[in-house]
């Protein structure tokens, strides 16, 4: 068995900094440079913006403050940002609004197994300050270029803020057609193309939704990025670096094969007076490895510390841990809170997560309070 400490770890406001933690972990990871793809970073996508924020400090718990949004989808899942080049669907065949409903749009239509759920929530999301014209900036990690490109903006009385974006709240302002990687600009670790966007008559919040749909196969992205016109304007944000990601970060593994389960596994029983819950749900899975995330509820009273327990029925081998110290004993997995998130007030909670190796099982759980 091998044990993971949730440490820190510098990431460049563009970079992703390269760390190795293991062989079979270095070999993914390599093997997902050759295959990703990308994302609109001006104005940033949600998820790309949440990583270009935070993703050097990403269990900071004054994000949930300074930062609402971006917080709440940290905490639903980490990987939507650690992926932020992944939010694609296949075999749309054009048909996006057949494939993706009303209040769907910036998960894709829940793509990737849920993984971008997120990315849907209402609310003050950190917008870009842009003029009424601004260029998107669209960058192709992989170099696939483009059938087409479609921007659109929503159209004004639309408030972001409170209201879910549905196909109707949108209007097409700028496309290009076919376009091939060697036509874009060549910026390290892949491609970038700028599509120059007018949207006359917009003052305030709204939502540009982008759709790129890359030429190497039926492959459509989706991106919503959140915006103020009538602010001070952006600046195009450079290309990202494109290294593996730190080792606090789920590694860019092939999409999850099998849907999280529905129903958590059992969670301890609610304590009386100072004590906690844990309740634990598996995020993703895939071939070989699996995600897997934890609550932890304070009980009638606060806290100062906790400690959760999961028994597997065989053993789990740990590679990753954040917000948490986990260490792995047989098929006995014991995670304890770290620095910044063991006192917990009455009735509050925090969350912690790791990546561990062979099939997600249903562990036995529980929770001690000091």
């Amino acid at each position: 068995m091998s044990s993971a400490t949730a440490t820190r770890r510098p990431l460049g406001a563009y970079a992703l900094v390269v760390a190795v933690i293991a062989g079979l972990l270095l070999t993914t990871a390599l093997a997902n440079v050759a295959s990703a793809h990308g994302s609109v970073v001006s104005p940033a996508s949600r998820n790309y913006g949440c990583l270009e924020r935070w993703g050097e400090n990403h269990m900071a718990p004054e994000m949930a403050d300074e930062d609402p949004m971006c917080y709440q989808a940290w905490q639903a899942n980490a990987a939507a940002m650690w992926n932020w080049n992944g939010l694609y669907r296949e075999g749309v065949a054009g048909n996006h609004q057949g494939a993706i409903p009303d209040g769907q749009l910036c998960s894709g239509g829940r793509t990737e197994g849920g993984r971008y759920n997120a990315m849907d929530a209402i609310g003050d999301w950190h917008a870009t300050n842009i003029n009424n014209s601004f260029t998107v900036q669209l960058f192709d990690q992989a170099s696939h270029g483009a059938d087409y490109i479609r921007v659109y903006v929503t159209r004004q009385g639309f408030n972001p803020v409170t209201q879910a974006l549905g196909w109707g709240n949108l209007e097409l302002i700028a496309q290009i057609g076919n376009t091939p990687a060697a036509q874009w600009q060549s910026v390290p670790n892949g491609v970038q193309i700028g599509i120059p966007v007018n949207a006359p008559g917009r003052t305030g919040r709204h939502m540009v939704y982008t759709i790129w749909q890359a030429s190497h196969m039926d492959q459509s992205y989706y991106f919503c990025s959140d915006v103020n016109f009538g602010g001070t304007g952006s600046t195009p944000t450079p290309a990202p670096t494109t290294p593996p990601p730190p080792t606090t970060a789920p590694p860019t593994t092939a999409p999850p094969t099998t849907a999280p389960p529905t129903t958590p596994a059992p969670t301890t029983p609610p304590p009386a007076g100072a004590g906690c819950t844990a309740s634990y749900t598996v995020a993703s899975q895939w071939s070989g490895g699996f995600q897997g995330d934890v609550r932890v509820t304070a009980g009638s009273s606060a806290i100062s510390g906790w400690t959760v327990t999961l028994t597997y029925p065989s053993g789990q081998t740990v590679q990753q841990a954040w917000n948490a110290t986990v260490t792995a004993s047989g098929s006995t997995v014991t995670a304890r809170n770290v620095s910044y998130n063991g006192s917990l007030g009455a009735g509050a909670s925090t969350n912690f997560g790791f990546i561990a190796s062979s099939a997600a099982g249903t562990p036995s759980v529980t929770c001690a309070a000091s």
